[in-house]
């Protein structure tokens, strides 16, 4: 394994510990845990098998090696989840709106 490789997976290994200790401390729930668990797992085997994925990515047709193809990916996934989290944004402000609405027709009916 080259130097980064060893880096790479000693970093992940300290955030699945760090991980752990949040769901043992009930920072994080169930599902969350499970996410991240299995994201930081992928992270590891995309690393520990790097070889096999250039290897995948060039029978594929790619020119770019595959750490470059898993970054184009991790990009695209990325901007994803922001477009999800900007609709779920969009839908908790439109709640509080109707929430802050009704609070505030129920006090004017009270004076």
């Amino acid at each position: 394994m080259f130097i980064q490789q060893v880096i790479g997976l000693i970093i992940i290994v300290c955030f699945i510990f760090r991980l752990f200790w949040q769901k043992r401390q009930n920072h994080i729930n169930a599902a969350e845990f499970s996410f991240w668990l299995v994201f930081w797992v992928i992270a590891a085997l995309a690393i520990i098998f790097l070889r096999q994925i250039d290897g995948l990515v060039r029978y594929l047709g790619f020119t770019a090696s595959g750490i470059n193809v898993l970054l184009y990916l991790g990009v695209a996934l990325l901007f994803y989840f922001i477009f999800r989290l900007r609709i779920r944004l969009a839908k908790v402000e439109g709640e509080i709106t109707k929430v802050v609405r009704e609070i505030a027709i129920n006090n004017k009916n009270y004076k």
